[in-house]
């Protein structure tokens, strides 16, 4: 039987903590307003935080929503920046408890794993084994359970309080998706059933590390009881690799039926099956055997953020510094890549 652990809410609550969370929420923020104001008098904020939480006064505020259309279109919803400080505060504690359970081959939102990990252990067991299976969730970050979550997180936390500010999390993003929702009526459903709490708004350090909580069991279930020899799961993108082509087919039913005890479903549409000597696409890339391509929806991406870059410096929005960050960092993501030539093209393209 797992471990539960208790007496977590003292070193959530700590100051240490607090002060590391609000650290960590800042890094990237530091210029935006909502992280100055809180800067202005942060000591008398984070205490103020520490004795709301202390207290049981702590609620979390209205959350902010825009829509992004890259690389696909979706409904952001950003936290208030204190409210990010409790998020930060609370995965810093709990995610070493979970992430000690969870299996090496997932890769979203772990420390040590991320996007270069999984392309490289695919590529790995595209050589390996004959046949590949790619599947993902059918609106997924819209369609977790809230109560099937809170059952899984009970299993390992046992703390009264903390627990409750789990709960809360969860409950002031009830509904923030509810319009992205797929209605699909499960075994066992009544006319109550619609009224389901559920939703993990995306853009939350939480919902990334719900996420995870809440896939674990399927992760589990494919290595070891359908134990699939290779396995890579990033967020709702599955791959299942094996030797012949009815196997495979069989784990998607399998896989299907497990999900629908979560209340999720498995897009038809985007379930494939093919030989390994074909490769696949996943995170952006062509994989194969031998190499790995950027996809073109990636090259246009960089063309469009380019061109807003440029769009920026011409207002005086931004500086060239942030401007060097960002190119940085996508030429150093293309470098994983056979893309030498394509990022000298590109390069050219880059007027200031």
């Amino acid at each position: 039987m797992a471990k539960s652990f208790n007496n977590l809410w003292s070193t959530i609550t700590s100051w240490e903590n607090l002060l590391a969370a609000y650290q960590k929420c800042r890094k990237r923020k530091r210029y935006k307003t909502p992280a100055t104001n809180f800067d202005f008098s942060w000591e008398t904020s984070l205490l103020q935080l520490q004795h709301e939480l202390i207290n049981g006064t702590y609620k979390p505020g209205e959350y902010r929503h825009f829509h992004i259309t890259d690389p696909k279109p979706r409904k952001i919803s950003a936290a208030p920046f204190r409210d990010r400080i409790i998020h930060h505060a609370l995965v810093g504690v709990l995610e070493p408890l979970f992430d000690r359970r969870f299996i090496f081959d997932s890769y979203a939102c772990r420390r040590g794993k991320g996007t270069h990990r999984a392309i490289n252990r695919t590529q790995q067991y595209l050589r390996r084994y004959d046949w590949c299976l790619k599947t993902d969730v059918v609106r997924f970050f819209p369609n977790v359970d809230h109560q099937l979550l809170f059952t899984l997180v009970s299993r390992t936390i046992g703390d009264s309080r903390t627990l409750e500010l789990i709960e809360l999390i969860l409950k002031s993003g009830d509904g923030v998706l509810s319009h992205e929702a797929t209605q699909h009526w499960f075994p066992g459903d009544d006319l109550l059933s619609v009224l389901r709490p559920q939703g993990l708004p995306i853009g939350n350090l939480t919902s990334q590390f719900f996420a995870n909580v809440f896939l674990d069991p399927v992760d589990h279930y494919i290595k070891e009881e359908l134990r699939a020899p290779g396995y890579v799961r990033y967020a709702d993108d599955l791959i299942l690799f094996g030797h012949t082509k009815q196997q495979l087919w069989q784990w998607r039913d399998d896989v299907a039926n497990f999900l629908e005890k979560q209340r999720l479903q498995l897009h038809t549409h985007k379930t494939h099956v093919c030989p390994s000597t074909r490769g696949v696409s996943f995170l952006g890339f062509r994989l194969s055997r031998l190499e790995r391509r950027l996809k073109q929806d990636a090259i246009r991406r960089f063309n469009r953020r380019l061109k807003k870059l440029q769009w920026l410096r011409s207002r005086g929005e931004i500086e060239y510094r942030q401007i060097q960050a960002s190119l940085r960092a996508w030429l150093a993501h293309t470098t994983h890549a056979n893309t030498e030539g394509l990022r000298q093209d590109l390069w050219r393209k880059v007027k200031f």
